[in-house]
């Protein structure tokens, strides 16, 4: 089987900074074809942002695409990486009024929702939020913001398949302060030194960097140490994952009655450590009628060979929809 690849490179052809409320302003972009398909990306992170390849996922001809920056990371403002920047009103719930927000500003009725990572979160809670504007689903790389998700990667799980990676990742945390990960970074996150805020933010974004894909990429690693990216990464990152993504316990599993009747295809990697796939089973049995595609020689990164494949295949069926 000749696996499906990426479509060539293209450059938005309209862009702006949509005012969302509480001083915020996000950043969007439209691909494509203007009289195409809606769809919306939901980028990963939280606090990623959006970039050029992302924009490949469809079919230019077919599709109008949206990507958008979530608040305060990539190149909506106010930027995290000012440590002056509060986060409060950076919510799962904020960033779900804020796609309702940009679809009305761009005049669309209803849109296809495709989400990696903790976008397939956000897709999940968009979607149960407001099903009638959702015209297909397409989720990568399953996660929900369980405490045993968090706990996997960022406490214990994760480190004993790249214990030489984890070594890094526990570099800024004093051995007495190593019980519960995830809030001794948010202390050193929040600090008024910016050399410990910058070390921890580098140390949390290039563990998660160097454990994303099957083979590990040094350029993508070294890239995500850049400061400014690093530091609004790993805040908005660890101010979602103390408050456990503003989710009720299950909740994104447990509404998938909201959701059933929507088309759906979701596909995961089998070696994937930072979602692992349990993840997506689970939502797998609870969604039987979303098609199910497990790629058993894949990581977590979209780019992963087998994952673009079930992707762009998704997504040109959905073109004809």
């Amino acid at each position: 089987m000749e696996l499906r690849t990426l479509y060539p490179p293209i450059e938005p052809y309209e862009s702006g900074l949509l005012d969302v409320g509480d001083g915020n302003q996000i950043y969007w972009e439209a691909c494509g074809n203007p009289d195409g398909k809606p769809v919306v990306m939901l980028h990963g992170g939280p606090g990623a942002g959006c970039g050029p390849e992302h924009r490949q996922q469809w079919d230019p001809q077919a599709y109008r695409i949206v990507l958008f920056d979530q608040r305060n990371c990539g190149r909506s403002r106010p930027h995290a990486s000012d440590p002056a920047v509060s986060l409060e009103n950076n919510t799962t719930w904020t960033l779900v009024a804020d796609m309702e927000l940009l679809r009305e500003h761009l005049g669309i009725d209803r849109w296809q929702v495709f989400g990696g990572s903790w976008g397939s979160a956000l897709s999940l809670a968009y979607a149960q939020t407001h099903p009638d504007r959702v015209t297909e689903l397409v989720l990568r790389g399953i996660f929900t913001l369980r405490p045993f998700e968090l706990y996997w990667f960022y406490q214990e799980g994760a480190s004993l398949l790249y214990p030489d990676l984890w070594e890094k990742y526990l570099e800024p945390i004093p051995e007495d302060d190593r019980d519960d990960l995830i809030s001794a970074y948010a202390e050193r996150l929040a600090s008024a030194d910016a050399d410990v805020r910058v070390t921890a933010a580098k140390a949390w974004t290039q563990w998660e960097a160097g454990t994303i894909r099957l083979r590990p990429d040094e350029k993508a690693i070294e890239e995500a140490g850049e400061a400014d990216s690093a530091v609004a990464f790993a805040r908005i990152e660890n101010h979602y994952f103390v408050n456990e993504g503003f989710f009720e316990d299950e909740q994104l599993i447990a509404n998938v009655d909201k959701i059933r009747h929507i088309p759906a295809v979701i596909v995961q990697g089998r070696y994937d450590v930072c979602t692992p796939p349990a993840t997506a089973w689970d939502l797998h049995r609870a969604w039987p009628e979303a098609e199910f595609h497990m790629v058993d020689d894949a990581g977590h990164a979209f780019t992963e060979p087998g994952i673009t494949h079930h992707l762009i295949e998704a997504t040109d069926r959905f073109a004809k929809g």
